[in-house]
């Protein structure tokens, strides 16, 4: 999750991915919404797509989309897939910073992964800044 200025990523909660998209999506969405019944906002959801180190889309690229699809309708909020190459990567070499039993890591990898994912998202949405519309340049 990020926090409120959208700026900062941190782990929060792992779901289990593996089932059936409809199931997946179902279990998400219901963390989700767990979430939102808290008092936090959900605005939005990152998730990752596995592509293959050289650009080719993973096997799991088209199941991921799916769920991701499923995901926006079941809980109106806007969806964006994130490139999730060598997240575990970046992940295991912070964890390894702070934890030095490999178990403890192994635990804790897959949602400092998706930290990373929403990280490199939320870094790219401010290198990024939208475009101004046409009609507010008065240009066109």
């Amino acid at each position: 999750m990020s926090d409120a200025s959208a700026t900062l990523a941190t782990p929060w909660q792992t779901i289990a991915g593996k089932g059936v998209a409809g199931q997946v999506a179902v279990r998400i969405a219901d963390v989700v919404r767990t979430f939102d019944d808290d008092g936090d906002e959900v605005t939005g959801l990152v998730v990752g797509l596995p592509v293959h180190l050289d650009g080719r889309p993973h096997e799991d690229a088209e199941r991921v989309r799916t769920i991701a699809e499923l995901l926006g309708r079941r809980l109106r909020v806007p969806v964006t897939l994130q490139d999730e190459r060598l997240t575990s990567v970046e992940a295991e070499s912070r964890l390894s910073e702070r934890e030095r039993d490999w178990r403890q890591r192994k635990a804790r990898l897959d949602a400092a992964a998706a930290a990373v994912i929403l990280q490199e998202y939320l870094d790219g949405r401010r290198q990024d800044p939208p475009q101004p519309d046409v009609a507010e340049t008065g240009e066109g």
